[in-house]
């Protein structure tokens, strides 16, 4: 079934178009409303929201649901009904390929796309394309790295100021009563850590998108058996905290500053989530480059991020372009990640605001942020990701059953789906 054709499906289950749409509206004022749905945050797109609104248009937020995947459902169910309450939409960077090939997105006009591409890391810039052109235009680009305490290496005696593997820091965990938090719910997060383990022992989950379902599916590799047994080797270690298999990142978050805190991967906002309840605790808190999958082979720390695309059924089209871009400047992108910690899409954005940020992090964290997104992997762009990756937590899931017939199992059973075999 064609992605036009799944998302119409996924639509019908609208009882009535009429019963979503709520049409562009205009304010009191008469001015024009431009209605933006936003992923949670703690504040930030509402308040760049309220920069970039003018004279002629007010933006106004209304919030999607915490977990991707529903983000994606609502959207996609409602601009497959051709629902015009939506002018402006955050779409996580997997879901980008799926509703550009669906038409659900305005095109970006040449001249934007031009300036986009300028400005944004060549990361962001490319989980923004589709078909050679960018269809989004990158808002803030995440990335995660290895958050470890202080106290702890320095009791286990391992060195942080070299790369570490996954096995060195599992091993320096167990063997001194701490733990490894890591996000291996069943959900979007997971496949997250699978993606980044393959990137890191040099593969991919996918290539030749550009063939639709008959895409070559690489989960079966070497790569994938090496992310496998790093799976496994956790999972079954005393390393393992007890919620590994319905993790988050806030779950992770919580082991990671609690007694047994020992190594984290997580996002660059979690750096400054500990202070308002354990003051101080920052000063245990260090930070160094994703770990190695293959000891002496260059990680590839996750890709994650928001591009702002513009609803293909909105009645405000040119208005809304005119508000992406001020939206994604430099400026707004860093006073996003001021309140957030969701960093820039732009290496700009780190600096444009009197470098706000670098009076809240410290400069080697944001150099770190800055090469982890430089080296990073993201998800593999096609129409089919939700297929590939509901695939991947169908058979990896729970961690504890992870093993070396995973990797075939796995592959088997995504490429029965995508060619509608088998359903998720």
């Amino acid at each position: 079934m064609s992605r036009v054709r799944a998302l119409a499906a996924t639509a019908a289950l609208v009882t009535a178009a009429g019963l979503l749409a709520a049409c562009s509206a205009s304010a009191n004022d008469g001015k024009t409303q431009l209605i933006w749905y936003i992923n949670p945050d703690s504040g930030g797109q509402a308040k760049v929201a309220a920069n970039c609104s003018t004279d002629d248009y007010t933006i106004t937020t209304q919030v999607l649901p915490q977990d991707a995947n529903e983000q994606r459902i609502q959207l996609a169910r409602r601009l497959a009904a051709g629902d015009s309450g939506i002018d402006i939409m955050s779409i996580d960077p997997p879901f980008t390929a799926e509703f550009s090939n669906a038409g659900f997105l305005a095109p970006i006009p040449q001249d934007l796309q031009d300036k986009l591409k300028q400005q944004s890391f060549q990361g962001a810039t490319d989980a923004a394309t589709w078909n050679d052109q960018l269809v989004v235009a990158p808002f803030w680009s995440n990335t995660q790295v290895l958050w470890y305490r202080k106290s702890f290496v320095q009791k286990a005696g391992i060195d942080m100021n070299q790369p570490v593997t996954w096995d060195q820091i599992i091993d320096a965990a167990a063997k001194n009563g701490g733990k490894v938090a890591v996000q291996a719910n069943k959900y979007e997060g997971y496949v997250v850590w699978i993606n980044a383990l393959i990137a890191g022992a040099g593969g991919e989950l996918a290539t030749d998108t550009d063939k639709g379902i008959d895409l070559k599916l690489e989960i079966d590799s070497d790569a994938g058996d090496k992310a496998a047994a790093v799976i496994q080797k956790l999972a079954h270690s005393a390393a393992a905290p007890a919620d590994l298999s319905v993790a988050q990142e806030g779950q992770a978050g919580s082991t990671f500053g609690g007694p047994q805190g020992a190594f984290m991967v997580n996002w660059t906002y979690i750096f400054n989530s500990y202070e308002a309840t354990n003051p101080g605790f920052n000063k245990d808190i260090g930070y160094t480059r994703y770990p190695q999958t293959v000891q002496g082979q260059e990680s590839h720390p996750p890709y994650g991020g928001i591009g702002l695309g513009v609803s293909a059924y909105s009645n405000h089209v040119d208005e809304a372009m005119q508000a992406v871009e001020c939206l994604t400047s430099p400026e707004n992108q860093e006073v996003n990640a001021e309140i957030t910690g969701n960093m820039p899409a732009s290496q700009a954005g780190y600096g444009a605001n009197d470098n706000a940020l670098q009076k809240i992090y410290p400069a080697d964290l944001l150099k770190l942020f800055q090469d982890s997104l430089d080296a990073a992997a993201p998800r593999t762009v096609t129409p089919y990701w939700s297929d590939i990756s509901g695939g991947l937590q169908s058979t990896w899931h729970p961690p504890s059953g992870v093993n070396a017939g995973t990797p075939a199992e796995s592959q088997s059973f995504v490429d029965d789906v995508l060619h509608g075999r088998s359903l998720l």
